[in-house]
């Protein structure tokens, strides 16, 4: 296996800045939580994701959504990007989307100002009326390392800084 990746915690500051603008935590419930998360790591030798964890207990009712920053940022190897998809077990029962689709986490994500937060954002679209219950801690997500290749004649020189969006600026 080729090692391209690690993740990382963002700091305290990052985190507390960016759970502040989702949710109505106090400051020590907010080092809590942020004491409390687990980085991505792979269940199996097999295994191709990374389980992303939730930082804290997650109820969504049919077609809710919540956009979940995770705490983490990943330094990737140039050529290749971190695809952040629903856990199969979860997309299976409850019909769990990745609000985006898929997320794509460039290499150059890592250096914006918001240190490269990993944020992801899920629906419960679910068809049968079930309520999806994450306890803190729970596996939701994972990501993928891929490779990816360019044209020819690429001459991409900007540098990114930002998340959504910020590479068609």
């Amino acid at each position: 296996m080729q090692r391209i990746g690690e993740f990382e915690k963002v700091s305290l500051k990052q985190f507390v800045s960016s759970w502040e603008k989702i949710f109505n935590h106090t400051t020590e419930e907010i080092n809590h939580i942020y004491e409390q998360i687990k980085l991505p790591f792979r269940a199996t030798n097999g295994s191709a994701g990374y389980d992303f964890f939730t930082p804290v207990a997650i109820t969504l009712s049919p077609k809710q959504n919540i956009l979940i920053p995770t705490g983490i940022r990943v330094k990737i190897e140039n050529g290749w990007f971190l695809a952040i998809v629903p856990k199969s077990g979860l997309g299976f029962k409850y019909r769990l989307q990745v609000d985006n689709t898929m997320g794509i986490i460039d290499s150059d994500y890592y250096y914006s100002d918001n240190e490269g937060h990993i944020f992801v954002k899920i629906t419960n679209d679910t068809n049968e009326n079930k309520l999806l219950e994450l306890q803190a801690g729970a596996s939701f997500c994972q990501g993928i390392f891929l490779p990816f290749g360019i044209t020819y004649c690429d001459n991409a020189t900007a540098i990114r800084n930002g998340g959504f969006g910020s590479t068609s600026k």
